[in-house]
């Protein structure tokens, strides 16, 4: 009984022994308007009646007068499935009847002769009439069929020469008698179009429509893994002969599959070896947005990683390849990995050619089972002429699947690839191959039915000894599938695309091809198999350039070394004052003994000397650099530039400050405290001078031992040389440094700054100061103000101009030699300019020869006691001046009360 209800129908009970295929999920009770149902049938049983029921606006189902069975056919007669349907056409519409296909067979033992289908016409009738009904049984081969997906057109038509090569394999097998002797193989097939979406259409209409399909054969990727997935439910083999993506590999998701088309991966090892091979560690990739290349780019970025190779760019695309071709230019793009269909090819090289993205500085690899002229082929999606795609693909590199066994060799067809090529060119009825979709994978699908009849007349035997047999296949047999499973796995057999085996994760194994595009045409270049890691190369690879580009623009890098006209030159500056510098220090020591150098404080003067002497010596490391010594020799360098400048510092400048020092002590004070100053030791000047020495030695000491010098390498702007040369230049320059100069340097300089302006305030406060206990303290003043001016200038102006070798250098060296030589000029040139004008040398050493050391101080006794004797007579001055004036004025005063006066005794009081 059949409810009717206004808005819908009511669900149906399924026939006996059978069910109901709803069109999607549900779970209402009461199904919309227009909602079809199918009948299914368990078992062999199929159904009689109508098949399909379509819910009605009033509620009731399509021929409720016409009950459905699921019956078993045991009569002798061939049936014919909806036979009637053509000639009654009252409930049908004019494109349902055009769309029918009838498919006819026969039950177990009767033979069905002529077409076994017909299609029904826009006219009402059959295009070919209903096949004669024979009730003799048959003794001829029963048919076990192949549903097929041949892509003639989309992404990849690689049906185009596919299916030819299939059938030609279809039709020697079944006039084979070893093989398959029993049986017939047929092939069903519909054209994917490369095209997920029609696929799951035309999918539906193999597994739902008879005749049961015993094996799957799609190609193209995105086809294969759509069939792959869903075909585990059907407990059905999927035999691929066009399929690349690794994602196919997976054996857990695509339990039944195998390919005799290699996965795309196999490209990948190939690549590596010749990235290898041409010594290019960067690289860059652009790939479509499809699982196939995705996979293919994942593996790949695997192995370039384990064989220390970057993928610098990655950039993918969707439909419009424009903005990832702009991005590979911006980012200095070189070695490019394509990964994208033939249709999509021909979009991205229309706009490398735009960017000027290929020539003598890049290399393209690949896919190689593009047909041979694909950049040729005129496309109305891209605006560029077949002149300008030609010279954009010029050079690129393919690696490409060894699909055709090179050697002549005839296998389980007894055909070699030549005579194959002949008979599948024959087929195509003289079509250009070149212009004929998957006319390089031809030779897969050609040995895929072979695989797959050799794996089924293997299956024959283990069958029949558990009582089965092939025909008894149906979408719910898994013992059946299991042993065409063993049987494909263990295939291995000379096809003629070469040896055919599958691994584990039922992938074809084979050889990969390497071409390169050398004038238009694809010349082979060598063969790299990944099973034993050899790559066979014929060397007649050809580049635009001299050789294979560079993976980067090739970056020199170049050392900045001082100037050696610069350094010679100060050099001999620098030479010329330690020569000056041992001539005046020979000059005091000779001269020691007389009273003028004497009251200089020699010893100090030495200090000097010797000091200015050390500080031009740090002249030389100064200028000292990797042009000179070794990276592993530099450090000492640097060691030798720090040591000596601030100990020659210390001891010329600590000198001079030490004397300066004293003369304010002791004459800037008051009386009181002069006198008991004056008599300061000298060995407390030198004890100064020490002190100041120490704590630079320790300071200098710390430092190196808790951060040591080392050569830092400082990197500048990268410079393009002349000329049209792929190379930049980069400057480099070595430096003394440590972890934290800075704070080093920064301790240092305020340290000695503070030392140089106190020197400066001592020496502006003693300016006017006389004494013959220190006779030069104006000139040491004078030399503190220059040395102590160029060390506040230099030192700020060679941190900055530290990146520029030269003017560093010789601004610091110069400072140097300038204040070493004013310095020596000022405190020696006056004294033996004295020495010698006036000969004070020889009268002073001859006396002092006899007198010894007491002259000197008998002298300064005599001098402090005329200096005390003066004074005292100052004073007694001063205060008879005063009482004279005291008495004059009160002369005036009393002159002034007399009532006559006069000028003369005025004049005379005043007096």
């Amino acid at each position: 009984i059949y409810t009717s209800f206004p808005s819908g129908c009511a669900i149906i009970r399924p026939p006996r022994d059978g069910g109901i295929r709803y069109r999607g999920l549900t779970q209402e009770q009461v199904l919309p308007v227009d909602y079809e149902i199918e009948y299914i049938c368990r078992g062999n049983r199929v159904i009689v009646g109508p098949k399909v029921r379509k819910c009605l606006p009033d509620g009731t189902w399509t021929d409720l007068n016409q009950r459905s069975k699921c019956c078993k056919f045991n009569s002798s007669f061939c049936y014919l499935q909806r036979s009637k349907m053509c000639l009654d056409k009252t409930d049908l519409s004019e494109s349902e009847l055009f769309a029918r296909l009838l498919l006819f067979y026969c039950l177990e033992g009767f033979l069905l002769v002529g077409r076994n289908s017909t299609q029904c016409t826009k006219l009402g009738k059959w295009d070919s009439p209903k096949p004669p009904l024979h009730n003799t049984p048959h003794t001829s081969r029963i048919t076990l069929y192949i549903g097929a997906l041949f892509p003639m057109s989309g992404g990849w038509p690689g049906g185009q020469a596919c299916l030819p090569a299939a059938q030609m394999a279809l039709d020697l097998v079944n006039k084979r008698t070893d093989i398959l002797p029993d049986y017939e193989l047929e092939l069903i097939y519909y054209d994917s179009m490369c095209d997920p979406g029609e696929a799951t259409k035309l999918l539906y209409d193999l597994l739902y429509t008879e005749p049961i399909k015993i094996v799957l054969m799609p190609g193209c990727s995105s086809v294969s893994t759509l069939v792959a997935e869903a075909a585990r439910m059907w407990n059905l083999i999927v035999l691929s002969y066009g399929s690349s993506s690794p994602a196919l590999s997976n054996r857990q998701r695509f339990p039944t599959f195998f390919r005799t088309h290699p996965s795309a991966t196999l490209h990948n090892p190939t690549r590596v070896q010749l990235f290898q091979k041409w010594k290019w560690t960067k690289i860059a990739t652009i790939q479509q947005t499809t699982e196939v290349f995705t996979s293919t780019l994942d593996d790949l970025e695997q192995r370039v990683k384990e064989a220390g190779i970057e993928i610098s760019v990655r950039q993918s695309f969707l439909t419009d390849p424009a903005v990832a071709v702009k991005n590979l230019k911006r980012q200095d793009a070189r070695i490019i990995v394509g990964l994208f269909y033939e249709t999509e090819a021909r979009k991205v090289f229309c706009e490398v050619y735009k960017e000027k993205l290929y020539g003598k500085k890049y290399v393209w690899f690949l896919i190689g089972w593009y047909a041979d002229n694909w950049f040729k082929i005129k496309d109305p999606s891209i605006n560029c002429t077949v002149e300008q795609m030609t010279e954009a693909v010029e050079g690129h590199v393919t690696t490409e699947i060894v699909m055709l066994n090179p050697e002549t060799v005839r296998g389980a067809s007894n055909l070699t690839s030549q005579e194959f090529l002949a008979q599948l060119m024959s087929k195509l009825g003289g079509k250009n191959p070149e212009e004929t979709g998957g006319f390089q994978e031809a030779p897969l699908a050609y040995d895929a039915v072979w695989a797959l009849a050799l794996a089924l007349n293997k299956t024959v035997g283990p069958l029949k000894a558990k009582g089965r047999r092939l025909e008894d296949f149906n979408y719910n047999n898994k013992d059946i599938t299991a042993e065409i499973y063993r049987a494909l796995n263990t295939s291995s057999f000379e096809g003629v695309s070469g040896h055919v085996v599958f691994d584990a994760q039922g992938s074809r194994m084979a050889w990969t091809l390497i071409e390169q595009l050398q004038g238009g045409s694809y010349k082979k270049i060598g063969y790299y198999d990944m099973t034993k890691g050899n790559l066979s190369w014929y060397g007649n690879d050809r580049w635009i350039g001299s050789g294979p580009p560079a993976d980067q623009t090739v970056v020199i890098q170049k050392f900045r070394y001082l100037s050696q006209k610069l350094f010679v030159s100060v050099s001999v500056f620098a030479g010329l004052g330690i020569l000056m510098g041992i001539v005046c220090l020979t000059f005091n020591i000779y001269n020691s003994n007389v009273r003028y150098i004497q009251n200089s404080q020699p010893y100090l003067n030495n200090m000097t000397a010797v000091g200015c002497m050390m500080a031009l010596a740090a002249v030389f490391p100064l200028g000292i650099d990797g042009l000179h010594v070794r990276n592993s020799q530099f450090p000492v360098v640097c060691q030798f530039r720090l040591w000596l400048l601030g100990l020659g510092f210390s001891l010329a400048y600590g000198s001079m400050f030490t004397k300066i020092w004293w003369v304010h002590t002791v004459f800037t004070k008051k009386d009181e405290k002069k006198d008991k100053r004056k008599h300061l030791e000298p060995w407390k000047l030198y004890a100064t001078v020490g002190v100041l020495l120490v704590i630079d030695i320790l300071s200098l000491m710390i430092w190196q031992i808790v951060d040591p010098l080392h050569i830092t390498v400082e990197k500048f702007t990268k410079e393009a040389p002349k000329g049209d040369v792929d190379q930049l230049i980069e400057p480099l320059l070595q430096h003394c440094s440590s972890e934290k100069m800075n704070t080093w340097l920064g301790v240092v300089y305020g340290y000695k700054g503070l030392l140089l302006l106190l020197g400066i305030f001592l020496a502006y406060e003693t300016k006017s100061v006389s004494t013959e206990k220190i006779n030069d303290h104006r000139a040491v003043g004078m030399a503190i103000y220059n040395v102590s001016v160029l060390c506040m200038i230099t030192a700020p102006v060679t941190m900055i101009l530290s990146s520029k070798q030269d003017a560093s250098f010789a601004f610091a060296s110069l400072a140097i030699i300038f204040s070493v030589y004013i310095t020596l000029v000022v405190l020696f040139v006056p004294k033996m300019r004295r020495l010698i004008t006036r000969g004070e040398w020889q009268s002073d050493q001859q006396e002092t020869m006899k007198t010894g050391s007491s002259t000197n101080n008998n002298d300064e006794e005599k001098s402090r006691q005329l200096e005390r004797e003066n004074k005292e007579l100052q004073k007694i001055i001063q205060e008879v001046l005063y009482f004279q004036i005291v008495v004059s004025r009160q002369k005036i005063l009393s002159y002034h009360n007399k009532p006559y006066t006069n000028g003369k005794l005025i004049y005379s009081a005043f007096r």
